[in-house]
């Protein structure tokens, strides 16, 4: 037994080790203190202190303002070339020896001398590029500064020509008819290059420069004053505040290791606080769930999952962590387990997911609105369509819990998210796939809802009419148990539907073999001509009978449990009492006339073997007074727990009192003695 309990407390704490690690280690870091937000929107979070100075940058629509502004005045910087008369001339030159240009007219040779003569006296001037001409004409340009070694100044914008003007002239130059037409046989135009020209360096970071001067910092938001207020429109200055706010924690995060190690610890604390109640409260409250391990492995599976999604939501999706469907956790707790599992399990889920957003406050309440509700609403489930009730209930504390929370914190609905409340409305919606879920984790788990539950326990269940139909006898005693026993998990706070079930199907074995069984037969007992052994093994027998018909029917798991455990690894005592009076000098070997077991391991198991020994005994009193009820009753439980078939069972000693006390009431409310009818007179009056 202590080997057991330590098995399962190492078991549970290395889930819980496990949860930790994957959890801490997908905990936002880097991140920690980022905020989303959009400018012209409200800023949703509560309100922002500032942890140190901030620098208050140009905003935006500043930045534009002053970058058009300077667009329009500011002056380009160049710089003068020099031989580029030489590299004209070289270019025209080679033009004018071209293939197909060998024989030269006199007339050709003159103007190419006059050509060569005035590009030489041209290039004495600034020649600018013609665009950069034209701009000066229109105004675009308001001026020219020239860079002479590493200075910059002003040039007067009269003092430059372009190279259309020197074109223009070389042609009035050449004083020939046919000057336009040479020209452009060998593309003097082309040839020609401004000797003043336009520095891009240099005008690029004087440019850069005057627009920081321009922009540069206006002020200081002082450590303690506020950034922006709770619902406050998201100005374009305000956006620019929380940005460079933003930047400076990311780089104050990155440049202290320090720091980044104590988020972690503070992080593995959290979440190991969480579990730690987590853990505890299982233990102590729900020591069935604690008991078994797929139940923690499911419970510690659903709590990683749901905070996984919630981090890849949260990190691809703005407001994303309200798409997640949390209230799915409650729902399947509640219909595998109990409501404090589902309540305490919810709010262990949100608590972790709370270090994942921004605005911990206002997720918590919503979340924990939608997590009661859809607790309360399938309190009583039995039928499945329960849960489409419960996704428009949940829907609707979201709904509420958003208002109220926005009411409280602002005063007013200027805050108010219709995108928020679609997110919220999906998650409503996505909660109805638990149906889904929950069919899955019967499968998976072994586990079996309450409304499977209620299934089993329909009287016109095939196994069930058949067992009726075959087993009159144990079909009626099979009811008698479920009755007495249910009863009894009531008092307990054990799982009723559950030890009901397994109470009307714990004898389906005896269908095999109906007539060896006393509450079938009628008159004539097939044991009389048997020996004590055989009879055992044919009794024993129903166990792993009712074990192969319960696969054949495909019954849950937890349901062939009450098979195999509802005699445990006792005796059939009668059968066992015959052989050794037969043989009272015969060490008699046991083994025969002992079940397979195992022994009850749950509440409801041992439950249900209390009520299946004490109902079938009951039958056999010859006075049904309170007296002997109560006698049989205390006779029977406590010869069970002096062979030590509930060792292995989590019902405590307080429960057993609750057990005989109810048993008691119960059997003597079945066998309570009717009031005798007086005879009739023989002449009735006229």
């Amino acid at each position: 037994m202590r080997q057991r309990i330590k098995n399962t407390f190492i078991y549970n704490l290395l889930l819980a080790v496990a949860a930790t690690v994957i959890i801490v280690y997908f905990y936002p870091h880097t991140e920690a203190n980022h905020y989303k937000f959009e400018e012209g929107r409200p800023w949703n979070y509560a309100k922002l202190i500032a942890p140190f100075d901030i620098p208050i940058k140009a905003d935006s629509a500043t930045i534009l303002k002053v970058r058009d502004s300077l667009d329009n005045s500011f002056i380009p910087v160049f710089v003068k070339r020099k031989a580029v008369s030489d590299s004209v001339i070289t270019t025209l030159m080679s033009n004018w020896t071209r293939p197909n240009t060998e024989f030269v007219s006199q007339s050709d040779a003159n103007m190419r001398r006059k050509a060569i003569a005035y590009i030489k006296k041209a290039y004495t001037m600034d020649i600018i590029d013609p665009e950069y001409s034209r701009q000066l004409e229109e105004g675009e340009i308001k001026g020219l500064r020239v860079l002479d070694g590493n200075t910059v100044r002003h040039y007067p914008a009269d003092k430059v020509v372009s190279v259309d003007d020197v074109y223009d002239g070389l042609l009035k130059e050449l004083r020939d008819s046919s000057a336009e037409y040479w020209a452009r046989k060998y593309e003097v135009y082309k040839a020609l290059q401004p000797n003043f020209e336009y520095e891009d360096e240099t005008s690029g970071r004087m440019y850069n420069y005057e627009l920081y001067r321009l922009t540069a910092i206006k002020g200081v938001i002082q450590q303690g004053q506020t950034i922006i207020d709770k619902g406050t429109l998201i100005s374009p200055q305000d956006y620019t505040n929380l940005q460079t706010y933003e930047e400076m924690v990311q780089e104050q995060f990155e440049a202290d290791k320090q720091d980044r190690w104590l988020v972690w610890l503070g992080q593995t604390l959290y979440v190991c606080i969480l579990l730690g109640g987590l853990m505890t409260f299982l233990y102590f409250s729900v020591r069935d769930v604690w008991e078994r391990r797929s139940s923690m492995t499911f419970i510690f599976m659903m709590l990683v999952i749901f905070f996984l999604i919630s981090v890849g939501v949260e990190a691809f999706i703005d407001w994303g962590i309200y798409l997640v469907p949390f209230t799915i956790v409650p729902v399947l707790m509640i219909v595998f387990f109990d409501a404090p599992t589902a309540l305490f399990t919810s709010l262990i889920m949100i608590l972790l997911c709370v270090g994942t957003t921004p605005l911990p406050l206002e997720f918590m309440i919503i979340e924990i609105s939608a997590s009661v509700s859809a607790v309360y609403s399938l309190k009583q489930l039995s039928q499945r369509s329960q849960l489409l009730r419960t996704s428009l209930l949940v829907a609707l504390a979201y709904i509420v819990s958003y208002l109220a929370i926005e009411l409280m914190i602002n005063g007013s609905l200027e805050g108010f998210s219709w995108r928020l409340v679609a997110y919220l409305a999906i998650a409503a919606i996505l909660s109805s796939i638990a149906y889904i879920i929950m069919v899955a984790i019967e499968r998976i788990f072994g586990f079996v809802s309450v409304v499977t539950l209620v299934e089993l326990t329909d009287v016109n269940n095939p196994l069930l009419r058949q067992l009726s139909e075959l087993c009159p006898g144990t079909f009626q005693h099979s009811m008698s148990v479920a009755s007495l026993a249910a009863d009894a998990a009531v008092k307990i706070g054990a799982n009723e539907q559950l030890v009901r079930a397994g109470a009307l199907y714990h004898d389906i074995g005896k269908m095999d073999n109906p007539n060896f069984f006393t509450e079938n037969q009628r008159g004539v007992n097939p044991h009389d001509v048997l020996p004590p052994e055989r009879s055992a093994q044919i009794v024993i027998e129903h166990v792993t009978k009712g074990v192969e018909t319960a696969d054949k029917a495909g019954l849950p798991p937890v349901i062939k449990d009450f098979i195999r455990e509802h005699h445990g690894a006792g005796k059939a005592k009668y059968f066992y009492y015959t052989y050794c009076n037969a043989h009272p000098d015969e060490k008699v070997d046991e083994t025969p006339f002992t079940y397979p077991g195992p022994n009850p391991r749950t509440r409801e198991t041992s439950l249900l073997m209390m009520a299946d020994s004490v109902e079938a005994a009951s039958r056999s009193l010859t006075e049904h007074t309170p007296e002997a009820i109560k006698a049989l009753v205390n006779k029977i439980i406590d010869g069970q727990i002096a062979d030590g078939l509930h060792n292995d069972s989590t019902l405590e000693f307080r429960d057993v009192n609750v057990i005989k006390q109810e048993f008691a009431r119960r059997l003597m409310t079945m066998y309570h003695s009717r009031v005798a009818y007086p005879t009739a007179p023989a002449s009735e009056p006229h």
